[in-house]
């Protein structure tokens, strides 16, 4: 290349969003058993102020860090708690969400830009979602959507992934040509730690759950995104190879991956090391969940857990050549939604 790759962060969260935003959700949750308690919509006010405060000092500040150019952002994951309430209890909340975030990309159109969350909810029918898509990428320009697998919060009720139960959320994401980030949020379990054991197993579940079946025969363009790193799915390749032979299914590399995507959101050297060493570099996409669920700095490196950059510029396997393609040029094809805006912008 004759240029630096732009650094494109594909996972990013508002986790920073003003506190009104949290105190809003807070009388939702109240007022579906305390009918005393109304929580209007139009009550809700967060000013074009406070959402640059938040990110300003936040997401910004440490983008300008650390060298990164641009996220996409989505709303914060563990607050999607799509499990609590009712289907109008979640399609409120998405709304309410997705719409802070295209402001965010609206006031910084060079440094952010959306990914939406869905009003899911336990046992209804996905294609209830259908009209928050078609929102989020004709009104606001989102580039791509998080698609939570169990929205029951940890129990699993809902079918595997590639059963017909999700082909309306498929059918519009192949319309639009968007890739879908399989995340979970809140575990409702305790057994299942939210961000140290749901999140990961979720990962490693939605990827087996694709070996299982052939989903992609049906939506050969369909594109997933598994984040933190694809969960076990990197250390344990031989494994699912293993039992995808077993299974009599084609290569994984003809099988899945075509169609999913893993991100860099893995908090060590020798994690990022082990992914590029398994994963093939096309299907590697640079993010860092920032700021997300590991803040703090690594006491063996004192740098920050979650400053990412860091180890693929670190890691000894990647040529100049697969690095841009990390960083930017595996986000371009995979975003086609991205790509345009970028071109569109000169970049």
């Amino acid at each position: 290349m004759n240029r630096d790759p732009l650094v494109i962060d594909v996972h990013g969260h508002y986790t920073t969003a003003p506190a009104a935003l949290g105190a809003w959700r807070d009388l939702q949750i109240a007022a579906l058993t305390d009918p005393s308690v109304q929580a209007d919509p139009k009550a809700l006010r967060i000013s074009d102020d406070e959402i640059r405060e938040s990110i300003e000092t936040n997401q910004l500040a440490k983008m300008r860090e650390r060298g990164s150019d641009i996220t996409i952002f989505s709303p914060r994951a563990s607050f999607m708690a799509h499990h609590i309430g009712t289907l109008e209890t979640s399609a409120t909340w998405a709304a309410i969400c997705n719409e802070l975030c295209a402001r965010v990309a609206q006031l910084f159109p060079n440094e952010f830009i959306g990914a939406g969350m869905l009003p899911q909810s336990p046992g209804v029918d996905p294609a209830t979602c259908v009209a928050e898509i078609d929102k989020c990428v004709r009104d606001y320009g989102f580039v791509g959507i998080n698609l939570n697998p169990d929205p029951s919060g940890g129990h699993w009720s809902s079918p595997p992934l590639t059963d017909r139960h999700w082909y309306p959320i498929y059918e519009k994401m192949v319309e639009y040509d968007i890739p879908a980030m399989i995340h979970v949020s809140t575990s409702c379990n305790a057994c299942f730690h939210t961000t140290g054991a749901h999140y990961l197993n979720a990962d490693t579940t939605a990827f087996m759950q694709c070996i299982q079946g052939d989903l992609f025969k049906d939506f050969p363009t369909l594109k997933f995104l598994i984040p933190h790193g694809g969960g076990a799915v990197p250390y344990h390749w031989g494994r699912f190879r293993g039992l995808a032979q077993e299974m009599k299914k084609p290569l994984l590399q003809e099988h899945v991956l075509n169609n999913i995507f893993f991100d860099t959101c893995v908090y060590h050297q020798p994690g990022i090391n082990l992914l590029t060493e398994v994963m093939p570099v096309q299907n590697i996409l640079f993010a860092s969940e920032m700021i997300g669920a590991v803040r703090g700095v690594d006491p063996q490196t004192g740098h920050y857990y979650d400053d990412t950059k860091r180890y693929i510029l670190a890691t000894p396997n990647l040529s100049p050549e697969q690095r841009f393609m990390v960083f930017e040029g595996n986000a371009r094809r995979v975003f086609s939604r991205l790509d345009a805006k970028l071109k569109a912008q000169g970049r």
